[in-house]
């Protein structure tokens, strides 16, 4: 009965792209992004194969946990003065999208080890721009679907104290699309990848329940490479009438690295504050490979610059906790920005943002409800002198530069259930 309904969980939780601060989407539970996602030194349901899989050995018997990110997201682009359509206010085509997430830990009879799963979407990107923001040569579209089956088995090696690690089996779609002239109009004119992969990293973890009061935690997520397999579709009428050719593309999408502290002065209450990195820097350039010769005058070997920078998120959390199985949470987090103005990218179209989380939730004796709302936004960015990323925006002259600004609105729901 048990595999029956985590069969369904998976059939249920099909990948579906959203945007997150460079491609990266942190939120993975509606307990802990109620925490303002500060949950690596508690990490006491079966989210913590996601958020620090050592967390796992605190829990008993069989355990399930499914949930669902719904996210409206609204980045904004304005062309600076000068350009066509000065002052527009331009928004992207589709501001909502789904995310869920999948969790079931083991606890193994008479052993100090238990085992995991989780399968959840670490990352994802989905932006279309209007054709007419003047930047139509640097990018017009950008989508990462982004899929992890993350098993892992943590150990309590001393009273208190766990260490874990897994295996990420990683699934990635890409699509990245932009113009080959300033207009679409009069004659139509595109340049499209698409590619998908699968790579395999691991995740680490730790955390030492030092007393009552006072837990530190910590987890390690690697570096997975993507080779991008697929096609590129060119059109450049009248000149290149629409042409495929098999190409692919390398990404490395960075490590992470996460510690917390929570603090608990009574019973009551939990307050915890977590640090964590992203390597961003280890996507700095990309080479678009056609196995083929394209039509004159597309390059068979396109680069394409990124020169994203490491970055911090800061969060800070806290719950309290009630009679008959109650408790709140608040949080907040500070998400650096990884995009410098230098080859800035509109599908990703990064600031340093910041969001406010609240939520509620109950247990029962085999049941746990979450419900957190998540509300984010940004202090516009004016980007200028940036630099075209590659040749096809170098060639007609765009940048991205202009003003970028962001809001969101989230609702995260976890239903937990133990056996």
């Amino acid at each position: 009965m048990i595999i029956k309904k985590i069969c369904l969980f998976f059939l249920l939780s099909a990948p579906c792209p959203v945007f997150g601060n460079g491609f990266r989407l942190v939120s993975q539970d509606a307990f802990a992004a109620a925490r303002g996602e500060a949950f690596a030194a508690t990490a006491d349901n079966p989210s913590a194969v996601h958020y620090n899989p050592a967390g796992i050995s605190q829990l008993e018997g069989s355990q399930v946990r499914s949930g669902v990110y719904a996210l409206n997201f609204e980045p904004t682009f304005t062309p600076p003065a000068g350009r066509a359509n000065s002052g527009t206010l331009y928004e992207i085509e589709d501001e909502d999208a789904l995310a869920p997430q999948l969790y079931g830990t083991y606890r193994i009879p008479d052993s100090p080890l238990t085992v995991g799963l989780g399968i959840y979407a670490p990352h994802g990107a989905s932006v279309t721009w209007p054709q007419n923001t003047g930047f139509r040569a640097v990018a017009t579209a950008g989508e990462l679907t982004y899929l992890r089956f993350n098993p892992v088995i943590a150990c309590e090696i001393l009273p208190g104290l766990s260490v874990a690690g897994g295996l990420m089996v990683d699934h990635a779609e890409i699509l990245l699309e932009q113009g080959l002239r300033r207009s679409e109009r009069p004659l139509a004119n595109s340049f499209r990848f698409d590619g998908d992969d699968i790579s395999l990293g691991c995740n680490l973890g730790i955390l030492w329940k030092i007393n009552e009061r006072f837990s530190i935690g910590a987890t390690y997520r690697s570096a997975v490479k993507q080779n991008f397999d697929g096609h590129t579709n060119i059109e450049q009428q009248p000149i290149i009438q629409p042409t495929e050719v098999p190409a692919s593309a390398e990404l490395e999408f960075p490590y992470t690295a996460v510690v917390g502290l929570s603090y608990r002065p009574t019973s009551r209450w939990n307050i915890e504050v977590n640090a964590d990195y992203s390597n961003w820097s280890s996507m700095d350039q990309f080479v678009i490979r056609q196995s083929e010769r394209p039509p004159f005058p597309v390059q068979q070997n396109i680069p394409v610059t990124l020169a994203f920078q490491d970055s911090w998120i800061y969060k800070l959390g806290a719950t309290r906790y009630f009679d008959a199985g109650w408790y709140a949470s608040a949080g907040y987090v500070f998400n650096q920005n990884s995009v410098p103005d230098d080859f800035y990218s509109p599908t990703v179209a990064d600031l340093d943002r910041h969001f406010l989380t609240a939520g509620i939730g109950r247990k029962w004796s085999r049941y746990q409800l979450d419900v957190t709302y998540q509300f984010g936004f940004a202090e516009d960015r004016e980007v200028t002198d940036s630099l075209p990323p590659s040749s096809p925006a170098r060639f007609v002259g765009q940048n991205a530069d202009g003003t970028y600004g962001f809001g969101s609105h989230g609702l995260l729901i976890s239903l937990g259930m133990k056996f």
